[in-house]
């Protein structure tokens, strides 16, 4: 039987996680989540060293979907196999990744727009989105999204999308976003799902799940400060062109 090695003398007690959003107990925010049935699928591919369980939001914005899934891991053979099940037409899956295109810079009023494979802004946009069955949004930091980009080939066959949100993410200086176009997991989700599904009660479902966790965050930090997310490293290196 293994020995189970404890604490050393002084060092604080670990902080029970929740089960099912991976938060610290005192940052959970499960019993208010409201079960939102969608039509499309939902898959989040999650950087292994993306660890924030402070204020990180893939698992919490997939805890308000019945189908949807959150892998971690660096690569898959397929979408498919990243999946967990068939998918006969890639191409009808969007998979957001911003890379070095801004929709501010596009020739297009769109906030979500479908882009080719030199970035540029392709024709039929209605029926492009329209036709989407499901999306993929890669969790973690600028490089580990980049990461993730490149290390999935099949990537390709799906639809590219960019966003070019109203306004910056309500994470706001509790975690910096590099770009003024960089959102959390559950906002970029609640933009999507929302516009795609033409649905505002999805987008106002998630972003209220997210203000709320951003709330219990502020009210526990000053008393938790063991709770604070761990300085990541900055991500403000040039970008080679995606």
């Amino acid at each position: 039987m293994s020995k189970i090695s404890q604490p050393e003398a002084g060092a604080p007690e670990p902080i029970p996680e929740c089960p099912h959003c991976g938060k610290p107990l005192p940052l959970c925010i499960c019993d208010s989540i409201e079960p939102i049935e969608n039509r499309i699928d939902l898959l989040i591919l999650q950087h292994p060293q993306e660890q924030d369980r402070a204020l990180g939001t893939a698992r919490l914005a997939a805890l308000h979907f019945p189908d949807a899934v959150v892998r971690i891991g660096l690569s898959w053979p397929s979408l498919s196999k990243a999946l967990g099940r068939q998918v006969d037409d890639p191409s009808r899956w969007a998979v957001l990744y911003l890379g070095s295109a801004k929709v501010a810079d596009l020739d297009t009023d769109r906030d979500i727009v479908a882009i080719g494979r030199k970035g540029e802004v392709l024709e039929n946009q209605r029926a492009i989105l329209k036709d989407i069955q499901g999306i993929v949004l890669l969790d973690g930091t600028w490089s580990q999204a980049k990461a993730l980009w490149w290390r999935n080939a099949w990537m390709l066959k799906c639809q590219r999308v960019v966003l070019g949100p109203k306004a910056p993410s309500r994470y706001g200086k509790l975690r910096k976003e590099p770009r003024s176009d960089g959102l959390s997991t559950i906002e970029a989700a609640a933009m999507l799902l929302g516009s795609l599904e033409k649905r505002p009660d999805i987008e106002a479902t998630l972003m209220g799940a997210f203000d709320r966790m951003l709330a219990r965050y502020r009210e526990v930090q000053a008393e938790m400060p063991e709770l604070a997310p761990k300085p990541k490293k900055r991500d403000y290196r040039r970008r080679k062109k995606a």
